[in-house]
């Protein structure tokens, strides 16, 4: 009770929020609608903390998880009368026990309960002695979110008269506070237990117990997952894991200082087409260089330009230790037209008759004198 007490503190309490005709019963177990999906408002119009009641399929499945998660079954009794006895003194039998809850979709969608009737209940509601039955539930008050059942009562009045007050014995009976305006100490304590337990918001506290306890005996372990993504040993305290948690937060890369992918290969290949382009002129330089100093042949202006391509060092080393061939560079005439004699007073063609019949300059002039 101590910690169902401490659980509710943060909640408040919705009684006879709204009533749902019951249905003809074919055997011990029945439907019962428990909240509408969406808004919703009691039934009597009385003023609430919040705009309206809400849930949900989200908000379903936290309200169910927490019923699996109860060790007994929810009541419900007739009219109420468990949060009367002490009061009337009257007994407070059950006409019911919830077995499951379920969250439904369509036109009649909402929170329902599949609950076990007992004998008394099933001739009651077959006979007509009972026509509603309405859920006791609790509520965030900042918000309007269902959060638990608590119980229910099958009832010919689902606006009950003096309703505050038997709002209040609720909260007594079930240990939850009758009226919040303010979040309790509790509840931002049970959110700090959460914290560094590591353990989701919508823990209950009976959760956050177990861990707690789970961890006192020494088969659980909150921060195991956290050590092990920091990289620490399993027995690093609080203080190494701040510690690590701070280095690697100093460690982040800033965006602002780095450029995508995508830019850095658009500009290595830029680079690379702009580095293809300067060696392909430096290329052409040195090969045109070499055939006008008679470097190299005509013929070997290809081989030469596909060496620099593959090694422009060892083309360049090549030009640089090549002598010259005379005959790229100059011609037998010294440069001077076919008709133009040399400083021996002979044309090209007389000099090629005297090298043919092994005659000096002088002795070709002779000749000539002398045929003449």
């Amino acid at each position: 009770m101590q910690r169902r007490t401490a659980l509710s503190a943060a909640l408040g309490l919705a009684l006879a929020a709204c009533a749902f005709s019951l249905p003809a019963t074919a055997g011990d177990e029945i439907e019962l609608q428990v909240t509408p999906a969406g808004h919703f408002k009691p039934s009597d119009g009385r003023e609430l903390p919040v705009d309206a009641w809400h849930i949900d399929a989200a908000i379903a499945s936290r309200v169910i998880d927490r019923f699996k998660s109860r060790k007994t079954q929810l009541v419900i009794d007739y009219e109420h009368q468990t949060l009367k006895k002490e009061e009337n003194g009257q007994p407070a039998p059950a006409a019911a026990w919830f077995k499951s809850l379920e969250w439904r979709d369509g036109e009649a969608g909402g929170l329902w309960a599949t609950v076990s009737l007992t004998a008394r209940a099933k001739a009651a509601i077959d006979a007509h002695e009972y026509r509603y039955f309405s859920p006791v539930f609790t509520f965030d008050p900042r918000t309007g979110d269902v959060v638990e059942v608590v119980m229910g009562a099958l009832t010919n009045y689902p606006a009950i008269d003096g309703m505050e007050p038997l709002a209040l014995r609720a909260a007594a009976t079930f240990g939850l506070t009758g009226h919040h305006t303010q979040e309790p100490a509790v509840a931002k304590l049970l959110s700090a237990v959460c914290m560094a337990l590591s353990l989701p918001a919508a823990t209950t506290e009976d959760q956050a117990v177990t861990a707690i306890q789970a961890l006192k005996a020494g088969t659980g372990d909150p921060l195991k997952d956290v050590r092990t993504a920091l990289g620490l040993q399993a027995e690093a305290d609080g203080t190494a894991i701040v510690a690590a948690c701070t280095a690697l937060k100093a460690n982040q890369v800033d965006p602002a200082k780095f450029v995508p992918l995508a830019v850095v290969e658009q500009v290595k290949g830029a680079l690379a087409a702009l580095s293809a382009k300067l060696q392909g002129d430096e290329i052409s330089k040195l090969v045109e260089a070499g055939l006008a100093e008679g470097k190299l042949l005509p013929a070997q202006e290809a081989w030469a330009r596909d060496l620099g391509k593959t090694n422009l060092a060892a083309l360049t080393s090549y030009l640089a230790t090549a002598q010259p061939i005379a005959a790229l560079t100059s011609t037998q005439t010294g440069g001077r037209g076919p008709g133009a004699k040399n400083d021996k007073g002979l044309t090209a063609d007389e000099m090629a008759v005297c090298s043919a019949m092994g005659l000096t300059p002088e002795q070709f002039k002779a000749g000539g004198a002398a045929a003449a």
